[in-house]
């Protein structure tokens, strides 16, 4: 068995990994590649990906000799077996196709950093990879990311890379943070002025909302329905589901800019409201009327159209950070509560979110929303991603609800990566990589029946200062290599984790990544072009609590 200090530099960790002999297996032009029934997609990919960037062939040919790929199912669904041997070729065994296709990534990294490019840059016949025999499986079924697409508009082909970037770290959830106050980004044909408005604003403030620094023209962009269905099966094929969300009832500005009888008209003048601008909670949020709730029946309608429920089981609907003064001073809105018999705002929140819950699970969805929704009772049925710590995710386990743990002191990403005067626009606490190394999802508290009610994990990046794909790229990496081997591996204790074997596996990991052409940052520091000099930050000082 290979000790730690032998392991591959491979990301993440595998279960077990064992030299088997002292030879390689060389894979060339002859190669041929044998799909057994239902793992078509990944031979598929498998051409597409790395036969493009070896300039292999990989013809369909017989299984002796050749990569081979079965399902088998004695083995857990995601789990995987990859053999080599000199003899008899390469053979990934999964317990389904998803097992299949994470084993294939991990061939991908054995074969090297330039199987990582789009093309072949090195005319080499032959690609040599190690006899080994790997058995892995992931510790968790949720493995996430959250992109948020509304605050800076991500182009399509953006996603679609994103999704690949998840694919080779064996991610598996994708959130797609579709609404906000400063955007509304997908398609609704039956309210085109949510994206012929919604998706729009003037200007955009540059840096932390504090900055007195203004980006003067216009942003945006939103997804057609062909984008988006082109976004759902490009995840299908990688084994991603996506959590689509649209925000409600707070965090709506921009779709009541659009639709202006949907705020609150008794309190404020709605039609002069624009896309906001600048950053934080806006404090215009939905009217409690009928006639909204239709309003988004209609927008989750279409919605659970473009994302089937192979792909997308789970609708997350925001809940979070709804401010209640309006509600508190209009009076619809206060002889609303007295004709549902609630006593205060928390559970007219509380209200929007079971109707949706109920909603959606009549059509066969399961409703998630930032743990806010715990105020005013949790909804039956409804998951939690706990945001504000672990204290949500831990009330909802205890009370049988299912979690997604993402604690922004943890794993929001958008917070800096060091205390350097040259980390650009420094937003929060500092949470280094090794930090998200040491990243525990499953709190202490929760007995082995409560932990049981934990999904798994997922790493969140909110956008407000990142102005382009390039500082997504810098604050995702290289955490996010880190938080998947959290996600994935069975690293032990937070305190026991070998983070500097960890850092040695990196440094060929980094290769990767540049082959892939993320704009990283490096472990030295920001780069010139990754500074932002002069545009203000909210750093916050001090170790994060662990609330």
């Amino acid at each position: 068995m290979t000790t730690p200090d032998e392991l591959p530099p491979l990301v993440p960790l595998p279960r077990t990994y064992e030299l088997t002999a002292g030879g390689t297996y060389p894979i060339g032009a002859a190669s041929t590649l044998c799909a057994g029934p239902g793992t078509e997609g990944v031979a598929r990919w498998l051409r597409a990906t790395v036969g493009a960037a070896t300039g292999l062939p990989l013809d369909p040919g017989p299984e002796r000799g050749a990569i081979a790929l079965r399902i088998d199912a004695e083995l857990v669904p995601e789990a995987y077996r990859l053999t080599v041997r000199a003899g008899s070729g390469v053979r990934i065994e999964g317990g389904s196709a998803a097992g299949v296709f994470w084993g294939a990534q991990t061939l991908r990294q054995l074969l090297g950093a330039e199987a990582f490019r789009r093309a072949p840059v090195a005319g080499r016949p032959e690609w040599d990879v190690p006899e080994v025999l790997v058995e892995d499986a992931p510790r968790f079924g949720w493995r996430g990311m959250m992109l948020d697409v509304a605050r800076h508009f991500m182009p399509k082909d953006g996603v679609l890379r994103y999704l690949d970037l998840m694919a080779a770290h064996k991610l598996n959830v994708f959130h797609f943070h579709l609404t906000d106050d400063q955007g509304w980004r997908v398609e609704i044909k039956r309210h085109p002025r949510l994206t012929e408005v919604g998706s729009w604003r003037s200007r955009t403030k540059y840096g932390h909302r504090a900055s007195p620094l203004w980006e003067d023209k216009p942003h945006g962009g939103f997804y057609t329905q062909d984008d988006i269905r082109e976004i759902v099966a490009y995840a299908r094929e990688r084994h991603i589901r996506i959590v689509p969300e649209i925000d409600i009832p707070g965090h709506s500005q921009a779709a009541i800019a659009a639709y202006p009888e949907l705020g609150n008209r008794d309190v404020v003048d709605t039609a002069a409201l624009d896309v906001w601008d600048t950053w934080g909670v806006s404090s215009h949020v939905l009217a409690p009327s009928e006639e909204v709730l239709r309003f988004y029946e209609g927008v989750f309608e279409e919605l659970l159209g473009l994302f089937p429920e192979d792909v997308s089981p789970f609708v997350h609907i925001g809940g979070d950070e709804c401010p209640k003064e309006q509600w508190k001073q209009s009076a619809f809105a206060q002889e609303r509560m007295r004709e549902l018999g609630l006593k205060d705002e928390d559970e007219l929140q509380s209200w929007f979110i079971r109707h949706f819950d109920r909603w959606l699970t009549q059509r066969g969805r399961r409703l998630i929303g930032w743990d806010e929704i715990l105020e005013g009772g949790l909804a039956e049925g409804a998951a939690v991603s706990s945001w504000r710590g672990y204290a949500g995710g831990i009330a909802a386990a205890q009370a049988g609800h299912d979690v997604v743990m993402c604690p922004e002191q943890q794993v929001y990403l958008d917070h800096r990566q060091d205390g350097g005067e040259d980390e650009p626009v420094p937003i929060g606490y500092v949470r280094t990589l090794e930090d998200v190394y040491r990243f525990e999802p499953v709190p202490p508290q929760l007995s082995a029946d409560e932990a049981a009610h934990v999904l798994g994990t997922q790493a969140n990046l909110w956008t407000e200062v990142m102005e382009s794909p390039g500082r997504v790229d810098y604050q995702a990496f290289p955490r996010l290599s880190a938080f998947a081997e959290v996600a994935w591996s069975e690293l032990g204790p937070s305190g026991a984790r070998l983070f500097a074997g960890f850092e040695r596996r990196m440094t060929a990991h980094y290769a990767r990544l540049e082959a892939l052409g993320v704009d990283f940052r490096p472990p030295g520091g920001p780069l010139p072009w990754q500074r932002r000099p002069g545009v203000l930050g909210r750093p916050i000082e001090g170790a994060p609590p662990n609330v």
